[in-house]
């Protein structure tokens, strides 16, 4: 299992944009091949996305869709590229599922 962590900054507002496109981005990266979570963190100052899949190769893809999605669907963002920060997963734990609003 691998994890991919992109992280925006320079655009307080996106956070709040990508929440109100929910399902748009969520049809852009859960369909990616071995794809299996994504969660999106708003920050002070950007966002930051950690996405998780069963290879490296589908961490891959899914960066490729999220960059391809933001130029496509938001061309007025002007905002540089992400620090990104990949791996593999160490450690895996969770409690019930939960929702989120």
């Amino acid at each position: 299992m691998y994890a991919v962590v992109r992280n925006f900054t320079g655009a307080p507002t996106l956070g709040d944009e990508l929440k109100r496109r929910s399902k748009d981005v969520e049809s852009a990266i859960s369909t990616v091949p071995g794809f299996l979570t994504y969660f999106l963190l708003k920050t002070s100052d950007g966002i930051a996305s950690f996405t998780v899949c069963e290879s490296q190769a589908s961490c891959d893809e899914s960066t490729k869709r999220a960059t391809a999605w933001l130029r496509e669907n938001m061309p007025q963002l002007k905002v540089g590229p992400p620090q990104i920060i990949t791996g593999e997963v160490a450690i895996k734990f969770a409690t019930q599922k939960s929702t989120i609003a």
